[in-house]
């Protein structure tokens, strides 16, 4: 099924078996194992520490770090975090998986190659099943929109109504005077364009930020073998760049794993100027703050937003 952000009717989607791999923090520097396992109807995404026995939903009111990643942390314990998880997110919202556990020993997902094929791999590799369960989605209504900073340079992000059933995105990057210059990707996003255009497109980095972000503790895992480095004009990869392009398609990759943690997939378009991990989640956090500007839609019918204890996990909750 090609299915990644649709609003077509459809089953919630598992995995078939538990994977899982090993690798290393990206910030953190740390030997990191990641273990995908299957879930019940209904369960959601769920990442799990699995040294601290504690769960933390895959969801955007439990984001509180988006310093260069995407972190969900524990509300009042700020020790349970897991951290760099939108690659990951990418690939299970790209997959149309909605149910799994992400059971991970440390405070961050390994980065692997920097990009969210590895963890494609893993998902092709496990396999996919379907439940009686259907899936449901959420419908933008109206445009919301986030800014940050103010005049041209600004950072914008916003979500609005599809006339067509399904995903699409629209992103535009700026970064003057470097190899990567201004860069445009516009897609309608599903399993199969994720997968082409999406899916192998890596992390990247100015080689002049590198000493300050380890300076401050983080990028203490980051190397030319998972993210891409760029010194002005050069790009510092013996290998070059997978595609011409690979600075925005990295980009839309986040913005894909980002929106993942909405609860559901996205009857939506988005388009954004900017947008990182921060503009993400509060593109996220505006648009469940106003009950107008979406509903929720179970095969293709409007339904109230649940409201019992039992289908709490799949309702959106502004923070």
């Amino acid at each position: 099924m090609d299915g990644f952000l649709a609003v077509e009717t459809g089953r919630r989607t598992t995995l078939k078996a538990p994977i899982g791999c090993v690798g290393i923090g990206l910030h953190s520097g740390l030997r990191a194992s990641l273990t995908l396992r299957p879930a019940a109807a209904g369960t959601g995404i769920i990442f799990r520490r699995t040294d601290l026995g504690m769960d933390l939903p895959a969801r955007y009111d439990w984001v509180n770090d988006t310093r260069l990643c995407t972190a969900l942390i524990m509300p009042g314990r700020p020790e349970v975090r897991i951290g760099t998880i939108e690659h990951v997110m990418a690939a299970l919202t790209g997959c149309g998986i909605d149910d799994a556990i992400v059971e991970v020993d440390g405070p961050e997902v390994p980065i692997m190659d920097g990009s969210a094929a590895p963890f494609l791999f893993l998902i092709d590799c496990a396999g996919t099943v379907d439940n009686l369960l259907p899936r449901s989605t959420i419908e933008v209504l109206k445009t919301v929109r986030v800014t940050e900073g103010e005049g041209p340079g600004a950072a914008w992000a916003e979500l609005a109504p599809n006339a067509t059933p399904g995903f699409e995105a629209k992103l535009a990057i700026d970064f003057p005077n470097t190899a990567i210059g201004r860069q445009e990707l516009s897609l309608r996003v599903t399993e199969n364009s994720f997968r082409a255009l999406l899916a192998d497109a890596r992390t990247f980095t100015l080689a002049e930020e590198v000493t300050k972000l380890r300076s401050i503790g983080l990028a203490q895992g980051g190397s030319l073998a998972n993210a891409v480095v760029v010194d002005g004009p050069m790009v510092l990869n013996p290998g070059g760049l997978r595609h011409v392009d690979e600075f925005v398609r990295h980009k839309l990759l986040d913005v894909v794993g980002d929106l993942g943690l909405a609860g559901a997939p996205l009857h939506a378009r988005f388009s954004g100027e900017r947008s990182g991990h921060a503009l993400n989640n509060k593109l996220l956090r505006a648009l469940f703050a106003d009950a107008t500007a979406w509903r929720w839609v179970d095969g293709g019918v409007e339904v109230p937003a649940p409201a019992t204890a039992a289908s709490a996990r799949r309702e959106p909750v502004a923070a």
